[in-house]
């Protein structure tokens, strides 16, 4: 009987928190042999000129917990560490994309975040993208990375690098207070909540910005969903439209990826894959951190999303917008055409 009720007890605990699917295009490789993958990195590293595609091909084609393998052996067999290696080998944007893969999504995603506040001024575009992308738990572990790795404290560091409402707005998220979605749906919350978001926008002069960041930092994702839904019954504009009406800056761009993300995340994801490749010269940077970061997470369903807003596919447009070995291994991470 006692056995029973543990296994019961272990069902609840996985089923209490709704564990989002994965969509992976890079997954673990049949047949793998880190040994032989580590020899074959240091043949090419060593190679005349480096042999990048080599390198590409390996580690775009091994999921984190195999790259670490072939890192260890690497430094066994080769009496060097595996990323100083790649950082000798490697430049430019190929090299911010290798070294990318040598951390886990959680590990990327917090040293992104670091180098946002590093130094003078802050990267406000990549501290909005991750912190208002994210969903709890990967929060919740990101934070914990960030502490292992920098040995601060990620809401320190946020508090410290920006001010004002966009500073509470990113800080409410860090402190992953979400509700998890709940199987009831509560119609008169749901109501509540639209109308206070068109009480403190909308419907008075100037914005309470502290009930919106309430509301967007604390409620469920589906919550959330139906709660647009129902503000549109209330305010002449939707939820977007409102927001680009009450605010501005950096505060703007926040409410406008969480409402995004809440509406549809991988579209969220292949929109700005868009923008970014539409500037001369793509913004490589956003376009690494995007494909890097969720390889292992969304990045299948971030395609089908591209494709059907822009008509063609991700794989076509990485092809059109990027060159050289950065290319093939931004297209091997995509995982093909659709």
């Amino acid at each position: 009987m006692a056995l029973v009720s543990e296994f019961l007890g272990q069902l609840t605990l996985s089923y209490g928190a709704e564990v989002e699917p994965k969509f992976p295009t890079v997954v673990p490789v049949r047949d793998f042999d880190p040994a032989r993958d580590a020899a074959r990195i240091e043949t090419a590293i060593k190679t005349k000129g480096v042999d990048e595609q080599t390198i590409t091909d390996i580690l775009t084609r091994r999921s984190y917990e195999q790259r670490r393998e072939i890192a260890f052996e690497y430094e066994r067999f080769a009496k060097k560490d595996l990323i100083t290696a790649l950082k000798g080998a490697l430049s430019g944007s190929l090299e911010a994309l290798m070294l990318g893969l040598m951390k886990s999504t959680a590990q990327y995603d917090a040293s992104e975040l670091r180098a946002s506040m590093k130094g003078l001024g802050t990267d406000e575009e990549t501290l909005i993208e991750i912190v208002c992308s994210r969903n709890n738990d990967e929060l919740t572990e990101i934070k914990r990375v960030y502490r292992e790795m920098f040995k601060k404290e990620l809401d320190k560091d946020v508090a410290g690098d920006t001010s004002g409402d966009f500073a509470k707005l990113l800080l409410a998220l860090v402190q992953t207070k979400r509700d998890d979605p709940s199987n009831v749906v509560d119609y008169e919350r749901i109501d509540e909540d639209a109308r206070s978001l068109y009480e403190a926008g909308v419907k008075r002069k100037g914005t309470d910005v502290a009930t919106w960041i309430t509301i967007m930092s604390q409620r469920s994702v589906p919550h959330l969903q139906k709660v647009f839904e129902r503000y549109k019954s209330y305010s002449p504009y939707d939820m977007k439209e409102s927001i680009r009406k009450e605010v501005k800056g950096d505060l703007e761009k926040s409410f406008l990826t969480l409402v995004e993300c809440f509406e549809n995340r991988q579209l969220y994801f292949a929109n700005r894959l868009s923008d970014a490749m539409k500037s001369k010269g793509a913004k490589e940077k956003v376009v690494t951190r995007i494909m890097v970061s969720r390889c292992e997470v969304d990045l299948m369903k971030i395609r089908s999303e591209f494709k059907r807003e822009h008509r063609r596919s991700l794989y076509q447009t990485i092809a059109e917008h990027t060159k050289g070995d950065y290319q093939k291994a931004l297209l091997a991470l995509c995982g093909g055409d659709d």
